[in-house]
């Protein structure tokens, strides 16, 4: 596959990218510069040098390392994020927006919530999801008729705790974080049969969904309608359905209780594909949300840190503010780190860090994560005024130690670090950046220029009251044992090692007086 392909998409540059110190190819005699290609093809474009000067030459994939410059460049480079593309309020293409799920919603009307194509067979499985407060015998035998006839709700803790309902098995909870975590089942007591029709379940939801309901209004543990348990957080703590659903209808200011049950093939009984979740939405008029689109809109809409300590820190790079931050979400402390005053917050130089212990701590070979960090302290204190966020919880781009030690003894075996993180059954790249951006909007940043090889930062720093100007390349070093690291980065992940060109020379690189760059050296 082509290495822009796997950008985002959000992403368009209005300039070509030069990778500095490149291969020398000999220009014909007389060859104008090169003119501006398609913006999708700048991860395949490189600069190429001779007598007669510059020109770009297409690579694509098997292009060479030595397009990886083994300088230290600060220049900066603007680009373009599209407003649309990669907004927290822009829903995923095929899907309803989150804002009209909630709208209907508090009519009490059905939603239908898909969680990510993500479990290597394309299976998207699909939850009928609305408030309980609202709930009837007819959208009972809805669920009944399209679902697994499993009618369960959704409830937050102190509902369970309040109602004495118990967890079926205590420890799911402690052995899967990623389950599902039923309680054990019950019927209402009061208007109910055998609690096994439409009717009869429809009151025993009502009664769970009540504020005035108490433990002795139900029968239990044989019932018919099955509680679940919401983690606290919600699908920022576990992106699951349960989760999903209890934190729609209160975001539609309802109470924290859901009727949520698994949609099903009505031939085979097996979980709906989606083009039925689409057949099913189209017959009835059903929004479809997803999971992915859901945190975006929670991420961007509510403070997830709060400031804890400020002090002053002396380091080997100058003395710099350090400010600690706690995660509302799971407790984990990030820290920034500030140098100067911010003022206005308008165009600030910054740069995004994720935690590398091997790397920042130990000085390990495989990564340039710690000389990454280094180079951006030097040249924030250069400036005399920026900042550095270091993200903790993002150890091996989010998969955490054990497993990026594991990732290693793949890459001694051949693999290169995207193809060990799949072989793991890992994700390429698990990291998020909510939680730094909301740490540089409590900083005062409002426009920065990002320190970054990495595109998909440009989009995970959006939404957030922010606005990234520029871009600085982060230029260390290139080693034997980390160029293999760097070039699958480059390829496989779109990490941009390199310059725009103001037009078609090299005049707009060079304009502050940087000398121009030699031939890279063999490493």
């Amino acid at each position: 596959m082509d290495s822009a392909a796997l950008l985002p998409h959000a992403l368009h540059f209005p300039r070509h990218v030069l990778h500095r110190n490149s291969l020398l190819h000999p220009l014909p005699s007389g060859a104008a510069a090169a003119q501006p290609r398609n913006r999708a093809s700048f991860a395949t474009s490189i600069a190429v040098q001779n007598q007669n000067g510059y020109a770009l030459k297409d690579e694509t994939d098997s292009a060479p390392f030595g397009t990886v410059s083994a300088e230290i460049t600060s220049e900066t480079i603007d680009f373009f994020v599209s407003d649309a593309e990669g907004d927290p309020d822009c829903p995923t293409p095929g899907y309803s927006s989150i804002d009209h799920a909630l709208h209907i919603l508090r009519q009490g009307k059905f939603v239908i919530v898909v969680d990510d194509e993500d479990d290597g067979a394309g299976v998207v499985e699909g939850n009928l999801v609305m408030s309980a407060a609202f709930t009837t015998a007819k959208h009972v035998a809805f669920v009944m008729k399209h679902g697994s006839g499993i009618v369960s709700v959704g409830m937050a803790e102190e509902d369970l705790v309040r109602l004495k309902l118990p967890l079926m098995s205590p420890e799911t909870e402690d052995e899967d974080s990623s389950a599902p975590t039923f309680t054990i089942t019950v019927d209402a007591k009061s208007g109910t049969l055998t609690g096994v029709s439409a009717a009869d379940r429809a009151k025993t939801v009502l009664a769970l969904a009540s504020a005035e309901s108490n433990p002795q209004d139900f029968r239990k543990p044989a019932g018919h309608v099955f509680p679940l348990k919401y983690r606290n957080g919600g699908v920022l703590r576990r992106a699951g359905h349960t989760e999903a659903s209890v934190d729609l209808v209160m975001l539609a200011g309802l109470r924290p209780v859901s009727v949520i049950s698994a949609i099903v093939d009505p031939e085979d009984g097996s979980i709906a594909s989606l083009e039925n979740l689409r057949n099913l939405a189209a017959a009835h008029n059903i929004p479809i949300v997803s999971i992915t689109d859901l945190i975006r809109y929670r991420r961007k809409r509510e403070k997830l840190v709060e400031r804890t300590a400020v002090s002053g820190l002396p380091t080997k790079r100058g003395i710099f503010d350090a400010y600690c931050y706690r995660s509302k979400l799971d407790d984990t402390e990030h820290i920034a780190l500030v140098k100067g005053e911010i003022g206005n917050g308008e165009d600030v130089l910054v740069r995004v860090h994720s935690e590398c212990l091997t790397g920042d701590i130990f000085g390990s070979g495989r990564c340039d994560c710690g000389n990454q960090l280094e180079l951006a302290m030097r040249l924030i204190e250069e400036a005399g005024r920026g900042v550095v966020v270091y993200l903790r919880g993002h150890e091996g781009r989010g998969i955490g130690l054990g497993h990026k030690l594991l990732a290693y003894n793949l890459q001694d075996l051949g693999h290169d670090t995207v193809e060990a993180n799949i072989e793991l059954g890992l994700a390429v790249d698990a990291r998020e950046y909510g939680i730094g951006a909301q740490i540089l909007r409590d900083v005062g940043v409002r426009t920065m220029r990002l320190m970054t090889n990495n595109p998909a930062k440009f989009v995970g720093l959006k939404g957030y009251g922010l606005a990234v100007v520029g871009r600085v390349p982060v230029m260390t070093p290139i080693t034997e044992e980390n160029k293999r690291y760097l070039e699958a980065k480059r390829v496989k992940m779109g990490h941009i090692y390199g310059s725009d060109i103001r037009g078609d020379t090299l005049s707009g690189m060079f304009d502050q007086g940087t000398d121009a760059p030699e031939q890279s050296k063999d490493v």
